[in-house]
């Protein structure tokens, strides 16, 4: 049994003076009556908190300015470069992510790695591939399906490899040349067969969609999360709201585009549809949060400039659009992990994971706290 002690206890349940036990990966005791254990790790005037759950992640990328510039890539490159960007995320503190889309089984086959101990990184969970329209958004690394019966089909493909989740492009997109970003590509009654084929495995699904209309689209269908959702009208934050659809707002990956502009060799297509989806990115917070839509922190790492080990930057940039301190905190933990079907993940407490992180300041009072934690532990192991 390790016991971390001394420290301040910060979560979605607020913050408290306690030490931890954790044994066989499982968080066994927290309080001020901790029993002795085998081995102590002293917080003293540091901060435990649960680690940050990243629900969307392209584990294949590497922050290159063109992501299609690899789509030549051979399957053993793709995956010494997931192996790099896992050990990248727990440097950040990332304990949980969640891939939105890879080519063929290479993210499905890291969550087995991670599992079996084959290499370290943070639990993954996997769409498998995007399934999108022929030609659609991110084509390069998906599976084309276009009707019902095709759609249906590509959803139930990528459940037969195992996937946690299906994912598809409800929408266009910065990164494809071509895609109208905030065009509907799936269209209502397409999404509604992916949505129908994953529920009856009892898997969650997620939608990319930046326009209103792919967004209320997806919403109407019962997609579990909406991804990205730039041009977020008041009606469709209120829709999501109202079914308690998960937004996912991926702030980092409009940032890292805009931020690097053509100088730092991004495509000039994609920015220029990434500063008119900028200019439209604050009314989206706005009205979500005004409709209390539900929000679950996610990178989109592997854009352009947008690299896994930065994860803790997204904490910080919802804060800039409007969440407090203690929301964002949420929403990297207890709402990521409820959105990936977690029950045991974001929270300090008996019985959950031993998923965790030390850190030098309070981040229900400062966002940036997440930068550079000083511990990390995963499924109690002390990994950083």
């Amino acid at each position: 049994m390790l016991v971390l002690r001394g420290g301040t206890v910060v979560d979605a349940d607020g913050a408290r003076e306690a030490d931890v036990a954790v044994e066989a990966g499982e968080i066994v005791a927290v309080g001020d009556d901790v029993p002795d254990g085998d081995d102590d790790l002293d917080a003293t005037g540091q901060f435990v908190a649960p680690g940050l759950v990243d629900s969307h992640v392209h584990l294949m990328m590497d922050g290159r300015p063109d992501p299609s510039s690899n789509r030549d890539d051979s399957d053993a490159t793709l995956a010494y470069r997931v192996a790099a960007n896992l050990d990248a995320a727990l440097d950040a503190g990332v304990t949980t992510v969640r891939d939105l889309g890879a080519s063929g089984s290479v993210a499905l086959d890291a969550a087995k790695a991670v599992e079996q101990g084959v290499v370290e990184g943070p639990r993954v969970l996997a769409c498998g591939e995007n399934v999108v329209m022929t030609g659609g958004h991110g084509h390069w690394f998906g599976r084309e399906a276009d009707g019902v019966p095709e759609v249906k089909k590509a959803a139930r493909e990528q459940l037969k490899r195992g996937a946690d989740v299906v994912k598809c492009m409800a929408t266009g997109g910065v990164l494809t040349e071509g895609a109208l970003t905030g065009a509907p590509e799936l269209d209502e009654a397409e999404l509604a067969a992916l949505v129908d084929a994953a529920s009856a495995k009892r898997v969650p699904t997620a939608a990319h969609a930046h326009g209103a209309a792919g967004i209320k689209n997806a919403t109407k269908a019962g997609i579990s999360s909406v991804e990205h959702g730039t041009f977020m009208d008041r009606e469709a934050a209120e829709l999501m709201a109202e079914r308690a659809t998960y937004w996912v707002p991926t702030a980092k990956a409009l940032h890292g585009i805009v931020d690097a502009g053509t100088e730092g060799g991004i495509p000039e297509f994609a920015v220029r549809k990434a500063e008119e989806a900028a200019d439209a990115f604050d009314d989206a917070f706005d009205y979500a949060l005004d409709a209390g839509v539900p929000i679950a922190m996610g990178t989109d790492a592997g854009t352009p400039f947008n690299h896994l080990a930065d994860a803790a930057g997204e904490v910080e940039l919802m804060v800039e659009h409007g969440l407090s301190p203690e929301m964002a905190l949420e929403a990297a933990t207890v709402n990521a992990a409820d959105l990936l079907g977690l029950s045991d993940v974001g929270r300090v407490v008996e019985g959950y994971r031993a998923d965790l992180v030390v850190l030098d300041g309070n981040p229900r009072d400062d966002a940036s706290a997440w930068q550079s934690p000083a511990q990390v532990m995963v499924a109690g192991n002390v990994v950083r």
